[in-house]
């Protein structure tokens, strides 16, 4: 069941809710919609998905992660059920390929409550980015 804030319904909409949902987990930019909707010979315009992708976080039903002034606004389908506050989550980035790692981690879960309580200071889980080398491009590193 759709969230009730949903304002209405259209092909469009239906179109990108079951890409994202197709993809539930992973990171997804306006760029890869619009690629999909593309190659599905739908005409939606750009900004038409920006405002749908905008309306689904509105609802709840996606999660924004703006990692950077420099790379594009990644979309997460989280579904009706998961809220965005629930959950802990960071992000680790690769310096050389851009990957972005949805990260979630008991470990640093346990930072995040020690920055509370000790510094008083209320850490922004979403918005938390580790940078360095994914395993990928660390191999390739170690073999050079």
């Amino acid at each position: 069941m759709e969230n009730i804030r949903s304002k209405y319904k259209t092909k469009q909409r239906d179109m990108l809710l079951a890409y994202l949902k197709a993809l539930a987990g992973e990171h997804i930019t306006a760029g890869d919609v619009c690629d999909y909707c593309k190659e599905q010979g739908a005409a939606i315009g750009q900004s038409t998905v920006y405002r749908q992708l905008e309306s689904l976080v509105d609802e709840g039903l996606v999660n924004k992660y703006t990692i950077d002034s420099n790379s594009p606004a990644c979309f997460e389908y989280v579904g009706p059920d998961v809220h965005s506050d629930k959950d802990t989550c960071f992000h680790c980035r690769c310096d050389r390929c851009g990957v972005l790692i949805h990260l979630h981690c008991e470990e640093l879960k346990e930072i995040e409550e020690h920055l509370l309580k000790e510094h008083g200071f209320k850490l922004n889980s979403m918005r938390t980015v580790f940078y360095g080398l994914c395993e990928n491009c660390a191999k390739e590193e170690n073999t050079r």
